[in-house]
Formats: structure tokens, C-alpha cells, sequence
């Protein structure tokens, strides 16, 4: 009888030890808002707090966001997301995402925003809060010079395009056009390579990543500049975090008056697009033009 009793009171011991574990704050973000024990998001004043803010970007896009020579982060996007940290007086920590993996960073918490060429889309909205855009895009199509494809219908099917998993150009290829086959990379940077030693008959992705990639490869066109509708990026946060998420749209109101876009298009993409095609990307204050 005494064992059993002993072995109840232990019991209830652990219980109540596992019960207030279970409402502690996480180790790696231990200011972090929780819900039902999972770290959720951080809010405003929690990050300014810490000092640091974790930002999501890609180490491997170039010239969006990649990692340089020296091991630093740049781009289109780390440009921005450097003024964003400057602008709340924190300490920007890079997080390097995949494409496939931007949602589950801010559900988890890994992240407080992703800024990684992040297109705006109703089926995302549902999982994420994005703030106003800063950049226009669209779908586009690269090949090879030897066979460029300029349009998507009355397709071989033995012929494949390549697309990077998690991706816009995923979702719509297979509403639209499920009889293509696709070869799926998981990263940008294996996609790439896949591509220039001769895995498929074109790369579908964004039309700024593509038009890129012909620009900075040579043997390699841009047969179909637009596919779809337009749409924007924007940063987005964990769904439900309203003061970081108001505070950016603020902050992106505020870059208006000193064309802090164009600025970020002069330093980080000029290079790659010339000025061609400034006014079509640029999105200033969060007003798209489409």
C-alpha cells in the first residue's frame, strides 16, 4: 500500500513538473509569444527587447538575396531588410530559408519575417500575414537557345521543366497545365545547376529570377516574359502578429518619401537589369501599379 502510494505521488510530481515545462518559454526564442506550448511569434516589442530580429532570406539567389565572397548576406531583399532592423534599432539576424520552408520558418518561429522574394497569393494568406509590397513579378519561362520555348501549349510530354518545390510557378503549372511533367528541385541553387548541365527543356520561376539568370548565363532566353497574373512580394510575419506586421506597413509608408526602392533597385539589381526595367519592378510605399 505505501509503494502505491509513493508511486501516485510521484506521478501526480511529474505531472505537474511536465505541466509547467510546457508553459516556459522556448530556449532559442525565449521571448517568443506561445500558444499551446509551440513557440508562435515574437511580437514588436519583444524583438525590440532582444535587441534582434530574425529575418528569413534566401543565401543563393542572386541578386535578391545571396551570400557573397566574404560570407555576407546581399541583395534586393537583405538591402531592405537591413533598413527594417536599422529602422527598429535591432540587430538583424539572417536565417538562410528555401523557397518550401518560408511558411513552416514563421509558423515555427525560426524567423520573425520572411523577405525572400515571398509572392503575395490567396492560398498564403491563409497561413501568413503579409504587409504592402514592395516589388511587382510575375511568372516566367527560360531556355536554351537552341530550343526556345515560347509558349506552354501543345507541350511534349516527354519533355520536362524544372521548378523549385514551394514556389508560384508550382502551383500554377499544375492548376494549369498538369500534363506537363516537372522535374522539382528542393533549392534554387541545385535547380540552377540542373539546368545549365542539361536537366529539362526550360525553368519556370519568377520572371525577375529567370530574366536574371539569362542575363548573368550565357545560351540561355527568356522565351516567355509573362506567364499568369501579376502579382507583388512583400515581407510577411506569423499569422496574428499585428504589431510587428503594423509596424512594417508603417515603416514602408515612410521609405515612400525618400524612394527608398528605387535607391535599393540602384544599388542591388541595376547591374543585373539595367534600368529597363525599374519602373515596371519597383513598388513604392506599398501602392503597386498593376
Amino acid at each position: 500500500m505505501r509503494k502505491l502510494k509513493r508511486w501516485i505521488v510521484l506521478g501526480v510530481a511529474f505531472a505537474l513538473t511536465m505541466g509547467l515545462a510546457g508553459c516556459g518559454k522556448s530556449a532559442d526564442n525565449g521571448d517568443a509569444t506561445e500558444k499551446g506550448g509551440k513557440t508562435i511569434y515574437r511580437t514588436l516589442d519583444e524583438i525590440k527587447k532582444d535587441g534582434t530580429i530574425n529575418i528569413g532570406v534566401f543565401s543563393d539567389k542572386n541578386p535578391f538575396g545571396y551570400v557573397d565572397e566574404n560570407g555576407d548576406y546581399q541583395g534586393y531583399d537583405v538591402y531592405f531588410a537591413d533598413r527594417l532592423a536599422k529602422d527598429l534599432g535591432v540587430k538583424a539576424n539572417y536565417v538562410s530559408t528555401e523557397a518550401a520552408n518560408r511558411i513552416e520558418y514563421l509558423q515555427t518561429g525560426k524567423v520573425d519575417i520572411i523577405l525572400a522574394n515571398f509572392t503575395v497569393t490567396d492560398e498564403r494568406k491563409e497561413e501568413v500575414d503579409f504587409a504592402l509590397p514592395y516589388m511587382n513579378v510575375a511568372l516566367g519561362v527560360v531556355s536554351r537557345n537552341d530550343h526556345v520555348v515560347k509558349s506552354l501549349d501543345n507541350w511534349n510530354k516527354d519533355d520536362k521543366i524544372i521548378i523549385i518545390s514551394g514556389t508560384t510557378a508550382e502551383t500554377y503549372l499544375t492548376e494549369n497545365y498538369p500534363d506537363i511533367p516537372l522535374q522539382k528541385f528542393d533549392s534554387y541553387a541545385t535547380a540552377k545547376e540542373a539546368f545549365e548541365n542539361g536537366t529539362g527543356v526550360a525553368w519556370a520561376n519568377d520572371n525577375t529570377e529567370v530574366i536574371a539568370f539569362s542575363q548573368q548565363n550565357d545560351g540561355f532566353t527568356v522565351g516567355i516574359p509573362s506567364l499568369g497574373s501579376n502579382d507583388t512580394i512583400a515581407p510577411a510575419v506569423t499569422k496574428g502578429n499585428t504589431t510587428l506586421l503594423d509596424w512594417i506597413n508603417e515603416d514602408i509608408k515612410k521609405l515612400e518619401e525618400e524612394q527608398f526602392f528605387n535607391k535599393d533597385y540602384d544599388e542591388t539589381l541595376t547591374e543585373t537589369y539595367g534600368d529597363e526595367y525599374k519602373e515596371t519592378l519597383v513598388v513604392e510605399g506599398g501602392k503597386s501599379k498593376e
